[in-house]
């Protein structure tokens, strides 16, 4: 047919880009060991707070449970969520 596309694909990562599955599982859990430390910072008040229990649940169990692609929107939850504990405890 004189007006038909190919169909183009989408560009590939390159394995050099994306790394491989160990560098991405080390950076994945770099992130979570950083979050922990900061999540364990915020101290006192928040700590009597059911989002911090959360926030930790979301660290060990259910970023433990999920898959690898899916661990990093874990982490962005459980970011979130310490970012709210933290303007939690600024305001007190």
């Amino acid at each position: 047919m004189p007006h038909r596309r190919s169909p183009v694909s989408p560009p590939k990562a390159s394995s050099a880009t994306r790394g491989d599955f160990r560098q991405r599982y080390d950076a994945v859990e770099a992130r979570r060991e950083k979050l922990i430390v900061r999540l364990r910072s915020i101290g006192g008040s928040a700590q009597s707070h059911p989002g911090y229990k959360r926030a930790l649940t979301l660290l060990n169990d259910t970023f433990r449970k999920t898959k690898l692609a899916q661990r990093l929107a874990v982490l962005e939850a459980a970011a979130w969520l310490i970012d709210i504990l933290e303007r939690l405890t600024t305001g007190l």
